[in-house]
């Protein structure tokens, strides 16, 4: 091979390193690059929820799954079923994943707050949804329907139907959404001056099977009652199960918030007096251009709240029943 030819060969290779070497480098810095539109994974979320033990919670995040995706990047869910504890690490193990950015709807208000803590101090955002944290200067953005409201919209209910009553309360206290809900009910009955008595309350249960077991308590006392209020359609759809199971229902108001279809179909069959719907895809959507926005730069609202809807017997058909609006 004549010296001309090999230094023809070696020029050649050392071009074709340089332009492997230039591609490497374009490929490595496009998959470490958080770009707003283009290949899968560019972007990495995650998002917890209290429980995926409730209906809402999945169409929530269907809904945020989709909308990422659609956008070519990822979304990693983690269910910590009611434990604070177990929710906390799962956010820590997020963080190590590489999130960019956390949809958190929490366990409990407060205790949740050591784990926020530790996204603030990282430097990684994170989105409430669904209900709120004590520690909501640190979040990005808080969004929740109105869940006052939506209390307000049971007592409005109820006062056009009863002069008087004696109320079974069934909520969780560590949840900041249900605490606003009661607050908004007996606040609107206050208002008023309407006459009711709380028979019992049980401070810890918004699950199906929960609220179950504490109407089954409640009813073994053989106390009188007119009025269910659940913090939730999985409260009202447990104590409406107890009810029936025990024989024992005698023409009661059972109201839940959510806007569930079990819950609504309840309410066609007058099993339910009412349910506050709640609207988990329009709340999916404002997350997520929220937090787009976020991580582009941008200015987003610190609060928003969704406005909720009552649904009757008389407005039911103006929902759809097969799913959520």
């Amino acid at each position: 091979m004549t010296r001309r030819r090999v230094y023809r060969v070696i020029l050649t290779s050392g071009l074709l390193l340089g332009v492997m070497c230039v591609c490497l480098a374009g490929i490595a810095w496009l998959l470490r690059e958080p770009l707003r539109q283009g290949g899968y994974g560019r972007r990495l979320f995650g998002a917890t929820y209290m429980t995926m033990d409730n209906p809402y919670f999945e169409i929530l995040n269907t809904s945020l799954k989709e909308l990422i995706e659609a956008r070519g990047d990822r979304l990693i869910t983690r269910d910590p079923a009611n434990s604070q504890s177990k929710q906390n690490s799962q956010i820590l193990d997020m963080l190590d994943a590489g999130v960019q950015l956390l949809f958190i709807n929490p366990v409990n208000c407060k205790t949740i707050s050591p784990a926020l803590e530790i996204c603030h101090d990282k430097g990684i955002p994170f989105i409430i949804v669904d209900t709120g944290v004590e520690l909501d200067e640190y979040a990005a953005c808080t969004i929740v329907s109105d869940n006052y409201q939506a209390g307000k919209l049971i007592a409005t209910d109820l006062l056009g139907k009863r002069q008087e009553a004696r109320i079974v309360v069934l909520y969780d206290q560590g949840i900041k959404a249900t605490n606003l809900r009661l607050q908004g009910f007996l606040d609107a009955l206050d208002a008023v001056s309407f006459p009711y008595r709380i028979v019992y309350t049980a401070g810890g249960a918004t699950l199906l099977h929960e609220t179950m077991v504490e109407m089954q308590k409640f009813l073994s006392l053989d106390l009188d009652f007119d009025v269910v209020f659940g913090g939730n359609d999985p409260a009202a759809l447990g104590a409406l199960a107890a009810i029936e199971n025990n024989h024992r229902g005698q023409g009661q108001l059972i109201y839940g918030i959510d806007g569930s279809p079990s819950g609504k179909l309840m309410v066609r069959q007058g099993k339910l007096e009412a349910t506050a719907a709640q609207f988990p895809s329009q709340l999916a959507h404002l997350a997520v251009e929220a937090a787009y926005t976020y991580l582009d730069g941008g200015t987003i609202e610190h609060s928003i709240s969704i406005p909720t809807e009552l649904v009757t017997k008389s407005t039911a058909d103006a929902f759809p029943l097969t799913g959520w609006q």
